[in-house]
């Protein structure tokens, strides 16, 4: 059997190819990493240290879990993984690419300060980035008190006044959604089409349409959302603005895998293309959580990875047993 990653420096990768290395060091990916290590294999998780839920004071719709602080998840799955032999590193993948041809499939994995790894296998779980409509003042309360899912934040800011900020038609649902959560619902149209059938269906459940054009998302003397200024000055008082944000999954230094990309409907977002545990087109590469699955909350994320894992393992396993019956008719 191969030497295990516990046997390598924590800052150091292994000079010799590993099974799989790990892009992406959040749920799905520590999770993929879990299940490999667990199996005995050799797995390197690469972590750029940037989560997409950073922001947010805690997770949930995960039974078990739920209220736990992000960041506190990931620090308990890098322990989990390295205490089975795993290897999480933090750094940025400046590029992945097949390496040479050989009996078995090889890729060559560099991070930006040079270090290298060679992998049998690769696992990418980089996640997305959210991109939010481009309103002065928007961006600096993501993830507090400007929300996107109704499932991730909405018990926790029921009976609030909140307000939809309108990207496209995806909202309309959005707005529903967010209904269940406070009476007082406003939907700013911010010039999206909103025809008769939908403004019926919000004035029936009190929703209140604001065509006017947004100014700038206001604040208030604690630094909270205090409202929406509008174009003709008026201040339309909320404190939770809700948008659905554009998801792109995480690209970076992957161009050389070639993996194919798909363009969701309705403006929702860019994904890498995969299929049954996450495998993809390009052999020896698997894609799992929110860079290919845009909507997957912690729970799901975490889900695929585990599944990835064990699918990775078990085509090692197929490949080992072939080249050690090569090697048994030498």
């Amino acid at each position: 059997m191969a030497a295990t990653t516990a046997e390598y420096a924590s800052d150091t990768l292994p000079g010799e190819t590993v099974d799989t290395v790990v892009i992406g060091g959040g749920a799905a990916g520590l999770n993929g990493a879990l299940m490999l290590a667990r199996s005995r294999r050799t797995v390197v998780v690469v972590d750029s240290g940037t989560p997409r839920n950073a922001p947010a004071e805690a997770m949930h719709g995960f039974i078990g879990l739920d209220g736990t602080p992000p960041l506190e998840l990931l620090e308990n799955g890098r322990r989990q993984v390295r205490s089975y032999g795993g290897l999480v590193v933090f750094g940025e993948v400046v590029s992945a690419e097949p390496a040479a041809p050989s009996d078995d499939l090889r890729f060559t994995v560099t991070l930006r300060d040079g270090r290298t790894v060679s992998a049998r296998r690769l696992l990418v779980a980089t996640g997305l980035r959210d991109v939010l409509p481009e309103v002065p003042g928007l961006a600096k309360h993501w993830g507090r008190s400007v929300i996107h899912c109704p499932y991730c934040h909405g018990w926790e800011v029921r009976d609030e006044p909140i307000g939809i900020l309108a990207v496209g038609p995806a909202s309309i649902h959005h707005a529903l959604l967010f209904r269940q959560l406070t009476d007082d619902l406003v939907y700013f149209t911010r010039d999206t089409v909103l025809d008769a059938d939908t403004r019926a269906r919000f004035a029936a459940r009190g929703i209140r349409v604001v065509d006017t054009p947004v100014a700038a998302v206001v604040d208030d003397l604690d630094g909270r959302i205090a409202g929406i200024r509008l174009a003709d000055g008026r201040l339309i008082e909320r404190r939770v603005l809700a948008v659905v944000a554009g998801m792109e999954a995480r690209t970076e230094g992957l161009d050389g895998l070639g993996l194919p990309m798909e363009d969701l409907p309705e403006g929702m977002g860019r994904r890498f293309a995969s299929g049954m545990a996450g495998a993809t087109d390009v052999p020896g590469v698997w894609v799992v959580g929110n860079a290919t699955d845009l909507t997957a909350q912690v729970g799901a994320s975490a889900a695929a990875g585990a599944l990835a894992g064990s699918h990775i393992n078990a085509l090692l396993a197929t490949a080992d047993t072939d080249a050690a019956v090569v090697a048994a008719k030498t």
